[in-house]
């Protein structure tokens, strides 16, 4: 079973930018669809971008032309980067794997706040 690891979390302000990062344990060109969802207090889990094997790329209307996905394959990684941000955006951020079955990663908390 694949593991995931999220990093680059944390505080920024209103308007700034995070970049989101997900190393697999496996070699991601093995796993069809990977992605972010998220999860704000109160409020139910949210897909917020995917990308599959292929290279191909969605996102949630709410985070269109701010957040890019993108891969590294060499690294086994997947990446969000996260721009313009806003207070909403506020949330815990899950990496996950969809190679059959579906995995998480533990989360990372991303704080949008002056």
């Amino acid at each position: 079973q694949v593991q995931l690891v999220e990093s680059g979390g944390g505080l920024v302000q209103p308007g700034g930018s995070l970049r989101l990062s997900c190393a697999s344990s496996r070699n991601i060109l093995s796993i069809y669809r990977m992605g972010w969802y998220r999860q704000a207090p109160g409020k139910q889990r949210e897909l917020v971008a995917t990308i599959t094997s292929g290279g191909k790329s969605d996102y949630a209307d709410s985070v269109k032309g701010r957040f890019t996905i993108s891969r590294d394959n060499a690294k086994n990684t997947i990446d969000l980067q996260m721009n313009s941000l806003k207070p909403e955006d506020t949330a815990v951020y899950y990496c996950f794997a969809d190679g059959g079955l579906l995995t998480w990663g533990q989360g990372t908390q991303v704080t949008v706040s002056s």
